[in-house]
């Protein structure tokens, strides 16, 4: 079995932040031990970083991790589940990504055929769908039982939550199909998620090569209940995750109707590179944010190109801290950590 070879870097840091760093470097979202697992031995056995991506995040398509990647989880409005997923290449900055992907399962294996095989970048719906089959994938049901109760379940308390503001009849209350009013009041107040914290949970990665190479990428099958047709920040080039091999690579989680609108992962990669510490390039990230969306649900990883790391996440009731996994050559295995909300 290959060894990794390995590279410490001595870094001078502010007291609290790693003092030592080394390459190579899997982070992941979440408690997502079997996508690091994967991804570490993909590195182990000489695939590259892309490769590593891939074969994580895919890991957690396979597993349904946390429900809310791969099928059999967050039914749309109209009960089924639909993926997105990017990757990206930190040494050419080449960017493939899938949005609102039906019955293909490897959404992120999808999207690095993006790169691979097309001048594009982003593919969508139906037609995204017909390049995977091109592309050798099978076409599979993403419905199970359990997606199928999740929706049943919806539609019995009246479709809530939902994301449906200024409609006739009234959204809060009750199910579509829904219109616009001749006479337009606009309810100001934030409907503050009504989603639970954890339905949301995208498995997006970082992988820094032994020689500095960055790769990301995202996974999900979006929120759950979504209208038909959204699309989040995870299939979204410097929202959902970005990848620089000169500076860093970061990727983002959580509400991403929100998160998308400021682009998180590139901001943070940008921070890096003026030489911001990785905890603190996340950490001015989620302030960004809090400014017009005190209450978002959101976390973001960071890791620059010498292999240190960091996160950050938005403190709101019932989400105080995020749980990520790093593997490195100074850990035994890939390991959980925790970082406290902000």
């Amino acid at each position: 079995r290959g060894s990794v070879a390995l590279l410490l870097v001595v870094l001078l840091t502010p007291a609290g932040a790693a003092s030592a760093a080394a390459l190579p470097v899997v982070i992941n979202t979440w408690a997502f031990r079997t996508a690091a697992e994967t991804a570490w031995r993909v590195l182990e056995l000489g695939g590259s970083e892309l490769d590593a991506v891939e074969r994580g995040c895919g890991q957690c398509e396979i597993d349904q991790c946390d429900g809310s990647v791969g099928y059999g989880g967050s039914p749309d409005e109209s009960g089924e589940t639909t993926l997105d997923a990017m990757i990206m290449d930190g040494n050419t900055m080449e960017v493939g990504a899938v949005a609102d992907l039906r019955r293909v399962k490897n959404a992120i294996g999808v999207a690095r055929k993006v790169i691979e095989y097309t001048k594009h970048t982003l593919l969508v719906g139906e037609s995204a769908s017909l390049f995977a089959v091109r592309m050798g994938f099978p076409y599979e049901d993403l419905t199970t039982q359990k997606s199928l109760s999740l929706y049943s379940e919806w539609l019995n308390q009246s479709c809530q939550p939902n994301y449906w503001k200024n409609v006739v009849p009234d959204s809060s209350k009750s199910c579509g199909p829904y219109k616009r009013p001749g006479k337009v009041t606009y309810n100001e107040e934030e409907t503050i998620s009504q989603r639970s914290v954890h339905n949301h949970d995208t498995i997006g990665m970082v992988v820094i090569g032994v020689s500095g190479t960055i790769a990301s990428g995202t996974s999900t099958n979006g929120a759950i209940h979504k209208i038909p047709g959204r699309v989040g920040d995870s299939p979204i080039a410097g929202a959902g995750s970005y990848a620089d091999s000169t500076a860093g690579g970061a990727a983002a989680t959580g509400d991403g109707d929100i998160m998308m609108r400021f682009l998180p992962s590139y901001q943070a990669v940008e921070y890096m590179r003026m030489g911001t510490d990785p905890t603190v390039a996340c950490q001015k990230v989620i302030s960004r944010i809090q400014k017009y969306a005190p209450k978002f649900f959101g976390a973001i990883i960071c890791a620059n190109t010498t292999g240190s790391y960091g996160a950050a996440c938005n403190k709101i009731p019932g989400f105080s801290q995020f749980h990520f996994m790093v593997s490195s050559p100074l850990l035994n295995q890939p390991t959980e950590h925790v970082v406290d909300c902000i």
